[in-house]
């Protein structure tokens, strides 16, 4: 049963050590002294110096959870503050709490198996990793900042490397991708910097954008519901969201396989965090307002997406789709009221993740061996790479929700919280559920389909002939290994990460709650453990 009361502002446990400061700067630190590495050309030195820098970054990641972050607390814990430039309002502000943490340990993770994923870039390997380490620091800054300002400064300069990264490390159609990926997302970045001044800004006074600040203002609704409707469109093109999608299938189909692990295991997952962050928790009365159009917009990801990459016969793109479809379940989760369906929204952004960078880097290492894209001229190789098939399969049945697989659980939680959220009509819940379904049909269809036509069906001579199927290597192995111990893991027991974040949702959830009471009944005292549906939420149909 929820409980209405509406807790007043949690102090934030400061940091003995400057955990999240060091994460954020060693790796950033570490990428500046790439060019004095000494290399003749080959790129040895300075990838072994790079996996150190990530596999201490994630070190230090993990230091920081067990040392100085009680899942039991909701509040903001390893709290840093320094004051930057006060006449701007601009605050070194970092922290984590149950939204923050599990994306922060789940981007290093991540990033560190990327490092070794790009073990056989050969071309200007200095620069490749320059900007990996540079993109590791940028990254742990969107989920650990605390300060708006700070947050869009982080989330514009992560978007340098992953050009870069694109354009010169990408396909044939490379400089076309990078150019539709900067100018997606750093066009959509502009609604962020004009929400977090209005925020900063309101109500006159020193400028602050400090979260803690900002949820602690008393914004109207209509401010609110300007400032929601900017940040959507800005997140909803990272997320993405359908028809803000279209830079992605576009960006994995010329990315290669460690720019694949970090687009797919991470940059999606900043759109979701940033929506339950500043949408959900700074704009509550809004979120209240564009809550079912959110689960709306997630169910037309799901089919449309999944449709999509049913028709699709190129394998980044096929996989690029099926990634849309998957974050579909965390608009939905995001969008109920309930702590169980947006519970499921977060475990779902760290399925994917995990999910995904194993998917697309099976993808680059079977394009390696084929040199083929292309479903209609793949077949048969399946005698020749079974270790490869056996990854393949496995990997597979944890994007579809095989159960024992972490995807499973997320995606039941999503459907549990929706279907018992009584914040929305019976009729509305039985649709929005039944049109979910759909896309968890559709997933196990063309996946399967897809390993049929990889490894399965008459062997191609020329195939055969022309390339050098060898089997999957050691290193890639061990990665793929890396990223099915916490699938399986969180599959067969969930608690291992839903504890880490229990905490924090449910204080976000009674918090929008809160707010649906407050605008549904203004005039009416909160009635504790008896929640009224408010009239807004009575139908379907969304608000006008």
């Amino acid at each position: 049963m929820i409980e209405f009361a509406v807790a007043g502002p949690v102090e934030p446990v400061n940091a003995t050590v400057p955990w999240l400061s060091l994460a954020i700067l060693f790796p950033i630190v570490g990428s500046l002294l790439v060019p004095f590495i000494p290399d003749a050309g080959d790129g040895r030195r300075v990838r072994w110096y790079s996996l150190g820098i990530t596999l201490l970054t994630f070190l230090i990641t993990v230091a920081a959870y067990l040392n100085g972050y009680d899942p039991n607390l909701s509040g903001l814990q390893l709290a840093e503050r320094v004051s930057w430039l006060p006449d701007l309002g601009l605050t070194w502000a970092v922290g984590a709490d149950g939204l923050s943490m599990p994306l922060i340990l789940l981007t290093s993770f991540i990033t560190t198996l990327a490092c070794l994923a790009a073990w056989p870039v050969s071309f200007k390997p200095k620069l490749f990793y320059f900007l990996l380490l540079a993109m590791d620091g940028g990254q742990i800054a969107v989920f650990a900042v605390q300060d708006m300002l700070l947050f869009f400064l982080a989330w514009e300069l992560e978007l340098i490397p992953v050009y870069l990264l694109l354009a010169i490390w990408g396909g044939k159609k490379r400089q076309y991708a990078a150019t539709k990926f900067i100018l997606y997302t750093a066009g959509s970045s502009l609604f962020i910097l004009l929400a977090a001044l209005a925020m900063g800004f309101f109500g006159g006074g020193t400028p602050n954008f400090e979260y803690t600040t900002l949820a602690a203002k008393d914004f109207g609704t209509g401010f609110q519901l300007l400032c929601y409707a900017a940040l959507l469109i800005a997140f909803g093109v990272k997320l993405p969201i359908v028809p803000l999608h279209t830079w992605l299938p576009d960006a994995h189909g010329e990315a290669t396989a460690p720019v694949h692990m970090l687009l797919a295991g991470i940059l999606l997952k900043m759109g979701g965090y940033a929506l339950l962050r500043f949408n959900c928790e700074l704009l509550p009365a809004a979120h209240s307002q564009f809550a079912p159009l959110l689960i709306v917009l997630g169910v037309v990801n799901i089919i449309y997406a999944a449709l999509t990459s049913f028709a699709q016969r190129n394998l980044k793109r096929k996989i690029a789709y099926s990634s849309i479809s998957h974050m579909g379940f965390v608009l939905i989760g995001i969008g109920s009221f309930s702590a169980l369906g947006t519970s499921g929204a977060m475990l779902q952004m760290i399925s994917h993740g995990l999910i995904g960078a194993s998917l697309f880097f099976l993808v680059g290492a079977t394009y390696d061996r084929t040199h083929t894209l292309q479903l209609d001229e793949m077949g048969g190789v399946g005698q020749k790479m079974r270790v490869m098939f056996a990854l393949w399969t496995v990997c597979s049945l944890a994007s579809l929700a095989l159960p024992g697989m972490s995807g499973f659980v997320s995606e039941l939680m999503v459907f549990a919280g929706l279907a018992t959220d009584e914040a929305y009509t019976l009729p509305f819940r039985i649709v929005i559920c039944g049109l979910a379904a759909v896309g968890v049909v559709l997933t196990p269809i063309y996946l399967l389909s897809m390993l049929r036509e990889i490894f399965f069906g008459k062997e191609r001579a020329d195939l055969v002939s022309h390339t050098n199927l060898v089997d999957a290597e050691p290193r890639e192995v061990y990665i793929i290994g890396c990223l099915l111990v916490p699938i399986i893991g969180i599959g067969l027991y969930p608690r291992l990460m839903t504890d880490s974040y229990r905490s924090s949702i449910e204080a976000l959830v009674n918090r929008n709650v809160y707010a649906m009471e407050r605008i549904s009944r203004p005039t009416a005292p909160i009635i504790r453990g008896q929640p009224a549906v408010p009239a807004l939420l009575q139908a379907p149909a969304l608000p006008g």
